[in-house]
């Protein structure tokens, strides 16, 4: 037996299947991995919440960096990863996944939406720091785009993209959900991601250490590679629509 038709087998046997996925999954759709070598995070430094809202021209350059990277998400479509995982989600194959990824591509593919969490928030949105009012991402990038270096909200606050970053915590329910869906899992699935990601990287060793088997497909390398029961490093837009049409 392959590994991949393994794959498949223990998806078929598998009663609760928990997916993560991460940046690995977009890049077949024109989304590069902004941390591998030439990545953006090369020419553009993250900028973490307190410098976002002690500086100004933090926010300026934050807004560099996240008005470049919408124009690419936004031209961006699903590809065979995200309808494969989509359709294994409509046939009550996938429990739960929950994605690393900000660009709302899973949404876009039709994945149901009770059944995914945004870990690291949305690009789709934008949330004011000042009064907390969210608006959709096209509000502020219209601003950016027309030469506001920072937009803002009627209250004056400056517009953040809705995602989480550095020095800024998880929404407490949704890595609650993540970990404890790890934990009960019989399958646990890591696609496109690298796994070095803290703390949603451990729902790895939660669901391996609950007795579920545990798969990752991703081209690079993690340091869960030697626990894993099924390690794939075939491109997942191959991998899983293979594994979708070996279980129907």
């Amino acid at each position: 037996m392959s590994t991949l038709e393994r794959l498949a087998a223990a998806w078929r046997e598998a009663r609760r299947v928990v997916v993560l996925t991460g940046a690995g999954l977009s890049t077949a759709s024109g989304i590069p991995d902004f941390r591998s070598p030439g990545g953006r995070w090369e020419r553009y430094q993250p900028v973490p919440l307190p410098e976002f809202l002690a500086s100004e021209r933090a926010r300026e350059a934050y807004w560099r960096y996240k008005g470049e990277t919408w124009q690419l998400i936004r031209a961006a479509e699903p590809n065979a990863a995200h309808a494969a995982l989509t359709d294994l989600a409509c046939a009550g194959r996938i429990e739960l996944l929950v994605t690393q990824n900000v660009d709302g591509l899973h949404e876009r593919s039709g994945f149901p939406p009770e059944r995914l969490v945004n870990i690291h928030g949305t690009d789709s949105a934008v949330e004011c720091m000042a009064c907390h009012r969210r608006a959709p991402r096209a509000f502020a990038q219209a601003a950016w785009e027309a030469g506001m270096a920072v937009p803002r909200c009627a209250c004056g606050g400056p517009w953040k993209p809705a995602t989480i970053s550095f020095g800024q915590q998880l929404v407490a329910a949704d890595l609650e959900r993540a970990l404890g869906a790890a934990a009960a899992c019989d399958l646990f699935v890591a696609a496109g991601t690298s796994l070095v990601v803290g703390p949603v990287n451990q729902m790895f060793p939660v669901a391996r250490e609950s007795g579920a088997r545990t798969a990752i497909v991703t081209a690079s390398e993690t340091p869960y590679d030697a626990a894993a029961d099924v390690r794939l490093a075939q491109p997942v837009e191959q991998v899983l629509p293979a594994v979708r049409d070996m279980i129907r």
